[in-house]
């Protein structure tokens, strides 16, 4: 997710300083992916650069406040309505891992794949018990929920997936060396796409 365009977002509802902003997106997420608020004065300090936010003044305390300007709102109507890109696949973790795994040589690679199974699964239940707890008034918090538990159920399906691949795979009498040079060979084929 933007930050940049969390807190334009967060903004656009009411003027507020650092620390509240934090705890709204916070709020909004669930907490699941907490910001550190010196994030959010850096990127508080960006959007001023750009003249999405300015100065409010300060409030009682002396905290200094930050508005969304009409520019920073045209940001937001256009992070709404604009699709989030699938052109790049994000770099995934697991997909590097399991990669690296078949082609080094000496590494159990389906005792990799089931140490994340039982991850998954772990937090999977975790997700759903959280769903169960949650309120029909936390809306926010039950589609971060939501896309949580999608994501992990779409990660077992695809660690199921690998399984079934490395099975084929051992059973084809393929060793670590053909596997490298079939990956190879797709890769390419994809290439000349």
């Amino acid at each position: 997710m933007s930050i940049r365009q969390g807190l334009l977002a967060l903004l656009e509802q009411e003027p507020m300083y650092g620390y509240q902003l934090r705890a709204a997106f916070e709020s909004s997420t669930g907490a699941t992916w907490p910001l550190n608020v010196g994030q959010v004065y850096t990127t508080l300090s960006r959007l001023e650069r750009d003249g999405l936010v300015e100065s409010a003044g300060h409030d009682d305390e002396g905290h200094g406040i930050y508005r969304i300007t009409p520019a920073g709102r045209a940001e937001v109507a256009d992070w709404f309505a604009t699709p989030v890109g699938r052109g790049t696949p994000p770099r995934d973790e697991l997909a590097i891992k399991l990669a690296m795994a078949v082609t080094v040589p000496g590494v159990d690679v389906r005792a990799v794949v089931q140490a994340q199974r039982t991850a998954t699964l772990r937090a999977l239940q975790d997700y759903t018990r959280l769903k169960a707890r949650a309120t029909d008034s936390d809306l926010a918090w039950s589609l971060v929920l939501d896309s949580l538990v999608f994501d992990a159920e779409a990660e077992v399906r695809w660690l199921d997936h690998c399984e079934a691949r490395l099975a084929r795979a051992a059973r084809d009498g393929q060793s670590t060396g053909e596997q490298r040079q079939t990956v190879s060979v797709h890769q390419a084929d994809e290439v000349r796409r």
